[in-house]
């Protein structure tokens, strides 16, 4: 039978681009240049006669094509690593958690020793996301997330508690203790994790607080790049008792008694996630910890 699809080695490619969400991102990671990786996928794209993804200005999204393309694509990519995994004698119970690096290493990693003497025939994958949201089409089983867990693209199950309350280094908490929060609030930079995250107006309204008038916001989305920003001056952000070690140095101080105290670590599966005993055996391990 004659192959007449001859670009199975960008579908690959395609993968990894949809993955980052990035040209540039992919290119880096594959140690190519974005030319190649542009080239390929105009390739690919001409030979399917369609558009596999949208381009801006802060990255791709994938077309509704695209989505096909990848959900076709990794089925069965999952199945081809299982094989080789099974070739070489190791478990093909593999789970892959969407998880920030913060949030890794501050919390998920010193406790990984006693889930994988509890379940060793898991294979747990950790992927470093900033972008925790397109979970399915970035390949995640299960995804770690922070915020109020009012989310609606997966299911949603609370396990750590971790109330939000406004951060700064020491010259913002002069501020505020000078100036009083409702006139320090109008000095800020409000630091946030996204375009459209409603964290800060949360926390106004909750703290009884006018909205803030200036519009010098800074999006930053990488969580340790943020606590940085804030360390070195660049504004003030809401955080949690992950920056304990921060505020015991005296880096960082917390600026208010109010908290947001709905918030916290969530877990969250894709809606379309085809149910995994491993991802349930993931859950209840993180609920006891």
């Amino acid at each position: 039978m004659p192959v007449e699809f001859r670009h199975h080695d960008s579908l690959r490619l395609f993968a990894e681009i949809a993955r980052y969400r990035s040209f540039s991102d992919a290119a880096e990671a594959l140690n190519m240049t974005k030319g190649a990786v542009s080239y390929q996928v105009k390739t690919l794209e001409m030979d399917l006669g369609l558009d596999l993804f949208q381009r801006g200005a802060r990255g791709v999204e994938l077309t509704p094509g695209g989505l096909k393309l990848l959900a076709a694509c990794q089925s069965h990519y999952e199945v081809i690593e299982a094989e080789i995994l099974a070739l070489k004698g190791l478990s093909s119970r593999t789970l892959t958690v969407g998880v920030s690096t913060y949030f890794a290493a501050r919390w998920l990693s010193p406790r990984l020793m006693s889930f994988m003497q509890d379940y060793p025939d898991i294979q747990l994958r950790l992927q470093p996301m900033i972008r925790l949201f397109d979970l399915e089409a970035q390949g995640v089983d299960i995804a770690i997330r922070w915020g109020s867990g009012h989310w609606g693209d997966g299911d949603v199950t609370p396990f750590l508690p971790c109330p939000a309350f406004p951060a700064g280094n020491a010259a913002a908490l002069e501020t505020v203790e000078r100036l009083g929060w409702e006139q320090a609030a109008s000095t800020f930079t409000l630091l946030r994790d996204h375009d459209d995250s409603d964290a800060w107006t949360d926390w106004l309204n909750a703290a009884g607080l006018p909205h803030q008038t200036r519009r010098d916001t800074l999006i930053i989305p990488d969580p340790n790049v943020r606590v940085q920003a804030v360390t070195d001056g660049q504004g003030i952000a809401l955080m949690d008792t992950l920056i304990e070690r921060e505020m015991e140095e005296k880096k960082l101080f917390r600026l208010s008694q109010h908290a947001l105290q709905d918030y916290g670590y969530f877990l969250v599966r894709p809606r379309n996630a085809a149910f995994q005993d491993c991802a349930a055996a993931f859950s209840r391990w993180l609920q006891t910890q």
